[in-house]
């Protein structure tokens, strides 16, 4: 080491020697600049020391120094307004229509049978399978207490719903109502108030016989008839005051029981004389197996001294004219029900005639045929 190496080691452990006398002086807090001061020298005579010794090693860097945390205070988080709740949906029910089984149909008793209503979903929720079909009260009629949807319906949107159900063993009406159920276990039904049921609702009874339909219509036809007396032709329709006889459509006639109908009749007046008659003969007619001819025969209400026979007669094929029957009538406060089977002239072209006949004075001879006409 050189003399002036030695000399400035020498100054720089003198004045490390004299900052620690310095700070271990008693009273005396020394400056932060003095304490830095401090620690550079010690710092410096270190690396001048390790310099001197010919080391190789590499100075030590000082330590970093590290800021006090800022006092300044940190806002606070910025808060996410909260989403404010979804309103709720509403379930309601608008149109229920019979798809089948209108109301009051009759179902034998026992039988089973399928009712299904058509309806929309006219509320905001979508019906799905957690929806359910339930009878509310009345008769069951032994179905389901509750049927699940199959599939999803939006608002809007129009579903079947169907149930199984049997008609009681007695005889009666019967009515079973109905609602929907949401995945709440909420019911709805019809209305602004959704509480309305939708129903079902039968009639046990024996099965009806089927009225027979009308194949020909005598009362509609009248004036294709060709009518006559003794007279000769008569017009059609006639007039009240034609002492020749006369033929008229009553459509509310009064008979001589006392009611009033309100089928249309034909009034069939013999020409007013002693055993008068009136006939009207109908344009031809083919009969076929099964063919009826029903009417009700009576006198008309005031003819007290009616006194008539009644008959039905034919000419089928152009052939001689022939009798069908015939049946007496007195105003006697009773009416008389014809049921005549045709069956004899099925596969004929039969011309039809109605008569009446006068049994002595026709002057009351009003007499009526409600309703004539041939049924198949």
């Amino acid at each position: 080491m050189s003399f002036d190496a030695h000399r400035a080691v020498g100054a720089v452990m003198l004045a490390a020697l004299l900052a620690v006398l310095a700070c271990n002086l008693p009273g005396q807090q020394q400056p932060t600049s003095d304490r830095l001061a401090t620690a550079a020298a010690e710092t410096v005579a270190v690396q001048l020391t390790q310099a001197a010794a010919g080391s190789t090693q590499e100075p030590t860097a000082p330590p970093l120094f590290t800021p006090e945390p800022s006092s300044t205070p940190t806002p606070p988080a910025s808060l996410t307004p909260t989403a404010s709740p979804t309103p709720a949906c509403t379930n309601r029910i608008a149109n229920a229509r019979d798809v089948n089984v209108p109301d009051n149909t009759n179902i034998p008793a026992g039988d089973d049978f399928e009712k299904t209503w058509r309806m929309r979903n006219d509320g905001t929720c979508t019906w799905t399978t957690q929806y359910d079909l339930v009878f509310r009260d009345g008769n069951s009629m032994n179905g389901p207490a509750s049927v699940p949807l199959v599939g999803s319906v939006p608002p809007g949107a129009e579903v079947d719903l169907t149930v199984d159900l049997t008609a009681p063993s007695a005889n009666g009406t019967y009515r079973g109502n109905w609602m929907l159920r949401d995945a709440n276990d909420v019911l709805f039904g019809l209305g602004a108030s959704a509480n309305g049921p939708f129903w079902v609702q039968i009639v046990v009874a024996p099965t009806p016989t089927p009225e027979p339909a009308t194949a020909y219509n005598f009362v509609s036809k009248y004036c294709d008839a060709e009518w006559r007396s003794g007279a000769g032709e008569l017009p059609c329709p006639g007039s009240d005051l034609d002492e020749e006889g006369f033929v008229l459509r009553l459509n509310s006639p009064k008979l001589e029981n006392g009611s009033t109908e309100n089928e249309a009749a034909l009034e069939t007046h013999p020409q007013w004389v002693n055993n008068g008659v009136i006939s009207g003969t109908f344009p031809e007619f083919d009969v076929k197996a099964g063919d009826h001819f029903k009417a009700v025969i009576g006198c008309l209400y005031n003819g007290g001294e009616c006194n008539v026979r009644f008959q039905l007669n034919y000419r089928a094929d152009g052939g001689a004219l022939a009798n069908m029957g015939q049946w007496d009538q007195t105003y006697d406060g009773s009416i008389q029900k014809l049921d005549v089977d045709l069956s004899s002239l099925a596969g004929k072209s039969v011309e039809f005639t109605l008569a009446v006949l006068s049994n002595g004075s026709s002057g009351q001879d009003w007499a009526f045929w409600l309703q004539p006409r041939i049924v198949r």
